[in-house]
């Protein structure tokens, strides 16, 4: 009995450390739009890009390892993330142009991945984290992002392929997520 309010109590807190690293990533976002569209510093965009992208693997770590995963760090990290990414995209549009079509196809991504999931939320009452395929998606598109701030003068063809990678990579996740929540509401009306 003492484990099960362990557990609950757990997944239902607030101001934990991982909500924590979360939160400060969030409030990362606006100084990584000033340092690459105001200040032009790809050096120190790149350097909060990496910030955000340790925060985030940080956060995972202490939630996983300490037992501090909770259900609004569960929507707050993903959210983070997906904010981050949306935004370096969005700036990274002014000299690459073809970075247009994955942060496009993100953003098409992420509000049905969060519509569906709500529903799932809704009907099981449960709420899902992130699959391999999410995260290697995010580790991909942070790499390329990344190279893109640092090298300014990357070769097109390269952009190119990493470009189409993360397009790829992002449908592929959205797929995979499509399917898997269609298959949890419809396990959930079935039952």
């Amino acid at each position: 009995m003492q484990r099960e309010h362990s557990a609950a109590s757990a997944r239902n807190a607030v101001f934990t450390l991982p909500n924590l690293l979360s939160c400060f990533r969030l409030l990362l976002i606006p100084a990584i739009v000033r340092a690459y569209l105001h200040q032009s510093n790809a050096l120190l965009t790149a350097a909060l890009v990496v910030l955000s992208g340790l925060t985030d693997l940080a956060d995972g770590f202490i939630a996983r390892r300490y037992h501090m995963t909770s259900d609004l760090g569960k929507i707050l990290d993903p959210v983070a993330d997906k904010l981050t990414q949306v935004a370096v995209l969005a700036c990274l549009t002014a000299r690459h142009p073809l970075m247009l079509i994955p942060l496009v196809l993100l953003v098409v991504k992420e509000i049905a991945a969060g519509i569906m999931g709500l529903m799932v939320i809704h009907r099981t009452g449960e709420v899902h984290g992130a699959d391999w395929h999410g995260k290697v998606s995010t580790a991909l598109l942070y790499a390329t992002m990344t190279l893109h701030l640092l090298w300014t003068g990357i070769p097109a063809r390269l952009s190119h392929i990493l470009i189409i990678l993360c397009t790829g990579m992002i449908l592929c996740s959205c797929m995979c997520y499509t399917t898997k929540y269609l298959s949890l509401m419809q396990h959930k009306t079935s039952a």
